[in-house]
């Protein structure tokens, strides 16, 4: 005993608070902190700030890093470091740049956005440690979005996965656990999604309300956080600005009886930038600011993007609020501190610690590593809309095309530029598309690369000429990310569209122009470089060949050309449903998706399905078998063939459909996915787990997840409107919940504790 009080007394003498024992466990330590707070500290703590200085607890507050850790960029996010007197400084940070969340949502790839999490989780920690590092402790990053893109009008289409709520939260939980890491203990940096709920109007977020029922609530626009919370491990989140069925969120008691008690969310939920004075101003739901100060506390929204402290200061003085509602909301706050190690003091057992503390290892955006890794991105996210077999345009054929001309609109010069959205951070380095061109006309030899930029959006007679004399026309359109001005919430084009502002258009101004190249030179390829969907009407029936792809990637111009050239073969998919024309949408403020909105519900004709893509490989889908997963839930095996002599991707998708429910279900809903790469003449059996709890639905009378009895169809294919079934896709889901599958010769059943 004697001894064993020794060790222990040796251990706590070396460290400065008894908190930073981590032989504690977590919970201990959190209590420590807030049992030494001063009233002015814990008022302090709810900021966006973890730091305690008094107690050794350095300053720790978000960054953004919806594709990439943000330290600069259009935004000048995260600009400030401290010299040694105290004073600050403004400065951008390079870091690595991937292309926007939905570019990387048609990689249709979780893996890869685990890997790019992580990469960015490297960033942020090394420029939290190096001793070469001037910026503040940013450890905290606000990834990933989980909003649902319902609307291709909404103005920050480019910051969400997609329209679907189970591959956004797919998507979303790949990029927690990357940026969390594995560790059982410590997270590599703590993941903070964005915006809870419904926040997809940018025209009056500030005080509108997004009215659906109970059912979208816990189906569709909570479910990716749902998920997030519950399987990604995240433990924090933002609240929107908007109100849900009039409640305005960030005091909406749904953050703390359903995300909190239910879900088990004991981290952080701040508020949007300015949420606070707005719930008086906008919203109107508090006359005063310490009223709304004292409700967004009791709410146990923890950390304010706001002006707070008189408010609260002045609630407390008023009895509005108690010290025990702020000691509530913080300890959340700790909960997030401790699990990044801030608690730890030098006794630290967090194996992130490390990182950025050898200043003779590069700093991570420089290794080819990571460069590779953005490349891959950028690669895997192109998605190939159209290639007419007649022309035979892509993979371009050096052997009959020696001249190339790049056309693109002068305001935007997207052939000799990368242009970043608002989230974008600093590049180390960028390729652009040009760049790309010229090294391959380098290493190919007779190919010439040329650029010509259009004004007034017509062609003068000069560039008709070079029109005439190209071999293939590549003409490069689509939206400027941050709308083409300095000026918040505005937008220089219709089409444009930007955090604050919606969409007034979905038409692409740009083919006006196209049109004149195409009607000189049918050879015509368009790179549409867009954060969301254009009703590209004529391009689609006129040209030959299209490809997508999103802003913002360092190897932007790699990942086009790649895909241009045959280097990399197209598997990108569509993550939203792309209208033929914009009549074709519900009003912008109808929330019930059930009223056509989303390839779930739409009925209408459409330019593109959701999980739309082509590739230069033909894939044959065979019959699918269905048998028994673990624990009772669906196994499925397709038979995929590559046809072809070229090796490529394919994403194999599965969709169920409910015959006889009693209740409104879907027409279809994405329940499984794989992205598989083949060798040519390859043949696969891909196998899939479709889960039974992806089948239920929210049942309103007993407020919980219900398995329906009813005729279960699962169809699959390569698209959300391509699809087949198999005689095997024909299931009855009995009251029981087990699944009976009829093959004719054999009766499979299949529930929880049968094995077959």
């Amino acid at each position: 005993m004697t001894i064993l009080f020794l060790l222990l007394s040796t251990t706590l003498n070396a460290q400065k608070f008894h908190f930073n024992n981590t032989s504690l466990d977590n919970k201990t330590r959190v209590e420590m902190v807030l049992s030494q707070l001063t009233l002015d500290e814990k008022i302090s703590l709810l900021s966006s700030n973890l730091g305690v200085p008094r107690l050794g607890i350095p300053r720790c507050g978000h960054y953004e890093g919806l594709h990439g850790l943000t330290l600069g960029g259009p935004g000048k996010w995260g600009l400030i470091y401290r010299l040694a007197d105290g004073t600050t400084v403004h400065q951008p940070f390079p870091s690595t740049c991937f292309q926007q969340e939905y570019g990387m949502g048609e990689t249709w790839d979780p893996e890869l956005i685990r890997l790019i999490g992580d990469a960015e989780a490297t960033d942020a920690r090394w420029y939290a440690q190096s001793p070469k590092s001037r910026v503040e402790h940013c450890l905290v990053m606000r990834a990933p979005n989980a909003d649902l893109a319902r609307d291709p009008r909404w103005g920050r289409t480019e910051e969400s996965f997609g329209e679907d709520a189970y591959l956004t939260a797919t998507m979303a939980c790949a990029m927690i656990h990357g940026l969390q890491g594995d560790n059982p203990r410590y997270w590599k940096t703590a993941s903070l999604m964005k915006h809870f709920l419904a926040n997809s109007n940018e025209n009056g977020r500030e005080s509108s309300s997004s009215n659906f029922s109970e059912r979208l609530f816990r189906e569709y626009y909570s479910f990716p956080f749902y998920k997030g919370i519950t399987e990604g491990g995240s433990r924090a989140f933002m609240a929107s600005y908007n109100a849900w069925n009039g409640t305005p969120m960030c005091i909406n008691p749904v953050l703390d009886s359903i995300t909190r008690r239910e879900w088990g969310n004991d981290g952080i939920i701040c508020t949007d930038g300015g949420a606070l004075r707005l719930l008086v101003s906008a919203h109107h739901a508090y006359k005063t600011l310490p009223e709304a100060a004292a409700a967004v506390v009791k709410a146990t929204t923890g950390q304010f993007l706001d002006d707070y402290k008189d408010a609260i200061k002045q609630a407390l003085k008023d009895s509005l609020l108690s010290v025990n509602d702020i000691d509530k909301a913080i300890r959340y706050d700790l909960n997030v501190a401790v699990r990044l190690g801030l608690l730890d003091g030098d006794d630290t057992q967090n194996p992130y610690a490390s990182i950025g503390k050898d200043t003779t290892v590069a700093e991570p955006w420089t290794t080819d590593s990571v460069r590779a890794l953005a490349r891959r991105a950028m690669d895997e996210s192109v998605v190939l809309l159209k290639n007419d077999e007649k022309a035979h345009l892509l993979p371009l054929d050096f052997n009959r095309v020696h001249d190339i001309l790049l056309v693109c609109d002068s305001t935007q010069n997207f052939a000799d530029s990368i242009h970043q959205d608002w989230y974008g951070g600093t590049m180390a380095y960028g390729v652009t598309i040009a760049d790309a061109f010229r090294e391959l006309a380098e290493s190919t030899p007779g190919l010439t690369v040329r650029t010509e930029r259009v004004g007034n959006m017509t062609l003068d007679s000069r560039q008709l000429h070079a029109v005439d004399g190209a071999d293939v026309v590549i003409c490069i359109a689509g939206n400027e990310p941050v709308g083409g001005t300095d000026k918040w919430a505005a937008v220089l084009r219709s089409d444009y569209g930007r955090e604050g502002k919606d969409r007034d258009s979905l038409n692409l101004p740009d083919e006006q122009w196209i049109r004149q190249v195409w009607q000189r030179n049918t050879n015509t390829v368009l790179v549409l470089l867009s954060s969301f969907p254009y009703t590209i009407n004529f391009s689609q029936e006129h040209l030959p060949a299209i490809i997508h792809a999103t802003h913002g990637s360092q190897e932007q111009g790699h990942g086009i050309v790649d895909v241009l050239s045959g280097r990399y073969n197209p598997a990108g998919r569509l993550t939203q449903t792309w209208p033929k024309s914009v009549a074709d949408l519900p009003p912008m403020m109808d929330y019930d998706i059930t009223h056509g909105r989303t390839y779930m519900y739409n009925s209408r004709p459409v330019l593109y399905p959701f999980g739309y893509g082509l590739s230069y490989s033909k894939f044959k889908y065979g019959k699918m078998k269905v048998g028994a997963g673990s624990d009772g839930d669906l196994m499925v095996t397709i038979p995929v063939t590559n046809e072809s002599k070229i090796a490529g991707d394919e994403v194999v998708q599965v969709y169920a459909s409910f015959h006889d429910s009693k209740v409104v279900r879907p027409i279809k809903k994405l329940v499984a996915f794989k992205r598989c790469s083949f060798k040519p003449k390859e043949k696969k059996a891909v196998s899939l787990t479709v889960h039974r709890s992806d089948l239920e639905y929210w049942n309103t009378e007993t407020h919980s997840w219900t398995l329906e009895p009813c005729s279960l169809v699962l169809s699959y294919g390569p698209s959300s409107h391509t699809t087949m079934t198999s005689p095997l896709s024909h299931i009855k889901i009995l009251s029981d919940g087990k699944f009976i599958i009829d093959r004719g010769d054999i009766v499979i059943s299949i529930g929880r504790s049968v094995k077959i």
